[in-house]
C-alpha cells in the first residue's frame, strides 16, 4: 500500500505561521529562533512569506496605520500587517505576485477565523479597501521614506551620514532576493570543474572574475543543498561572495604579507558558522584555533569541519577573555570576524533592520575594540590581524579601526584592503561588493 504524499498546507494555516513569526520579530525575537517554533514541515513555506513580509514590513505599518489608525489586537494586527505587506504592489520586474489579491484576502480572513474570530469582518474590510484605493494609498504613503524603503527611520539616516553618495543603493540591494554563492573546496577541484558537475544534474552556474574569488561558483537559480553534487561528501560549501573574501585576505603574498607556510598558528577568533575556519584550511596545512563563546554555536563549527573532512582545535571560549584559553604561544595571525549589526546582511536576513536599535551600534563598537585590543598582543611580532565586519556603518568598520590604530602605534594597515564593500553599486564602482556587504582591514604587528 502506497503511503500518500503529504498535502501542502492551505494558504490561511501558512499566513498565521508567517503572522506569528512576523509578530514575533516586532516583539524582539530574531526570525530564527521564531521560525524554530513553526512545525518543521511547514517551515519553508513559512520563512519564505516571513521573507516577502519583512521587506516590505514598513509600507504595511504605513498602511495600516493610515487605515486603522487604533492598532489592533497583535495576532490581527500581525496577520493584518501580512496580508498588506503581501498585497502591496511589487517592486521590480522580477517579481511575480505570489497568489492573486481575491485569493489572498479571503484566505487572510479565513486565517483570522481561526485565531480570532471576532475580528473576521473588520479584516475582511480593511483589506478589500485597500485593494480598492491601492494605488492612491501607495502614491501617497510612498512620500514617507520609512514605507518607501523598507527601513527604520534612523537606519535610513545613519546611511545617509555615512555614505551620503550611496545610501539609496544600499537600501535597494537589502530589498533584493540574494544570489545563492558556492566556494568549491580547493582540496577536492576547481571551480570550474564543478561547473560541470552542475550542468551534469541541470544546475546553472557562473564562475567569478575576482582574483580573490577563484574558488567561488554562483548559481543561476537557488536551489536546496541536497542538490549540489557533492555536498554531503564535503566538496562544496554555500559561503557569499562577499564573505569568500576573508580567508585568501588574511593568507595571501603581498609585497608586505608574504604567504603563510605549512604549519602557521592561526586564529579564528569569532568562528561559528565555520565557514571562514574551513575556508582556512581548504586554503592551506594550518594549525587553526577555532572559537566561539557559543557553545551550540560551535557545534556547528565542527559540524562543518567533519563534512569537509577537515580538522581544527575548537574551542567554547570568549576571545577577548584570553587568559581563560590562551596557551601562551603567539599567533602568526587571527581572524576577527567581529559580532557585529549584520546590517551588510540584510537582504539575506531581513529582520535584522528591524530588530537593531541605535544603541546596539555604541554597544557593538565597543565590543569589537575590546576584542582587538586583547587579541592583538597574541600576535607574533610581522604576524596580521584581519579585523571582518558584515556591516555597512562606519561605526563598525572605520571608525573602530582608526581608533585602534591611536592606541596601537605599531599597527600598520595594509592598503587597499582597509576598506567598505557596499551591496548594490555598479561594478566599476570601488566600494562595489561582490556578494553582502561587509568591512575588511588587514593590520600587520610591526616591532616598534
Amino acid at each position: 500500500m502506497n503511503t500518500p504524499a503529504p498535502s501542502t498546507p492551505a494558504l490561511s494555516t501558512q499566513l498565521i505561521h508567517a503572522a506569528r513569526a512576523v509578530q514575533a520579530v516586532r516583539q524582539g525575537r530574531s526570525l530564527t529562533d521564531a521560525l524554530s517554533q513553526c512545525p518543521a514541515a511547514q517551515r519553508p513555506a513559512t520563512q519564505a512569506l516571513s521573507f516577502a513580509v519583512l521587506r516590505r514590513l514598513g509600507s504595511a505599518e504605513a498602511a495600516r496605520a493610515h487605515l486603522v489608525p487604533k492598532t489592533p489586537a497583535p495576532e490581527v494586527d500581525a496577520l493584518l500587517l501580512s496580508a498588506l505587506a503581501l498585497l502591496w504592489p511589487l517592486q521590480s520586474r522580477d517579481e511575480v505576485a505570489p497568489y492573486p489579491d481575491h485569493t489572498l484576502v479571503n484566505q487572510t480572513v479565513a486565517a483570522v477565523k481561526q485565531d480570532q474570530p471576532h475580528s473576521a469582518s473588520f479584516v475582511n474590510a480593511v483589506l478589500r479597501r485597500f485593494v480598492r484605493e491601492r494605488d492612491a494609498l501607495v502614491s501617497q504613503l510612498m512620500r514617507q521614506p520609512v514605507a518607501q524603503t523598507n527601513h527604520p527611520a534612523w537606519w535610513i539616516k545613519q546611511l545617509q551620514h555615512d555614505w551620503p553618495l550611496h545610501w539609496s543603493a544600499i537600501l535597494d540591494a537589502n530589498n533584493q532576493h540574494a544570489p545563492m554563492s558556492l566556494r568549491v573546496n580547493a582540496r577536492w577541484g576547481s571551480a570550474s570543474d564543478y561547473l560541470g558537475r552542475l550542468a551534469e544534474v541541470g544546475l546553472g552556474g557562473q564562475l567569478i572574475d575576482h582574483p580573490l574569488l577563484r574558488q567561488a561558483v554562483q548559481l543561476d537559480h537557488p536551489v536546496p543543498v541536497t542538490q549540489l553534487p557533492g555536498f554531503a561528501q564535503g566538496e562544496v560549501s554555500v559561503q557569499d561572495l562577499a564573505a569568500q573574501l576573508a580567508a585568501p585576505l588574511l593568507l595571501q603574498a603581498g609585497p608586505h604579507t608574504p604567504a603563510l607556510g605549512p604549519g602557521a598558528r592561526v586564529l579564528d577568533a569569532c568562528a561559528a558558522p565555520g565557514g571562514k575556519t574551513a575556508h582556512l584550511l581548504e586554503l592551506g596545512d594550518l594549525e587553526v584555533w577555532a572559537l566561539d563563546n557559543d557553545a551550540n554555536r560551535l557545534q556547528r563549527v565542527n559540524e562543518t569541519l567533519t563534512r569537509l573532512h577537515l580538522q581544527a582545535h575548537t574551542l567554547a571560549a570568549d576571545a577577548g577573555h584570553t587568559a581563560r584559553w590562551w596557551d601562551g604561544q603567539a599567533f602568526d595571525a587571527i581572524l576577527l570576524d567581529a559580532p557585529c549589526s549584520a546590517s551588510g546582511i540584510v537582504r539575506r536576513h531581513p529582520d535584522i533592520r528591524w530588530l537593531r536599535r541605535p544603541d546596539d551600534l555604541t554597544q557593538l563598537a565597543r565590543t569589537q575594540s575590546r576584542l582587538l585590543d586583547e587579541l592583538w598582543p597574541l600576535l607574533k611580532p610581522q604576524g596580521r590581524l584581519l579585523y571582518a565586519t558584515c556591516s555597512v556603518f562606519q561605526c563598525e568598520g572605520p571608525q573602530v579601526i582608526q581608533a585602534f590604530q591611536r592606541k596601537h602605534t605599531n599597527a600598520r594597515l595594509v592598503t587597499p584592503i582597509g576598506g567598505s564593500l557596499l551591496p548594490g553599486l555598479q561594478p566599476d564602482d570601488p566600494l562595489s561588493s561582490p556578494g553582502d556587504g561587509f568591512f575588511y582591514a588587514l593590520l600587520i604587528k610591526d616591532q616598534h
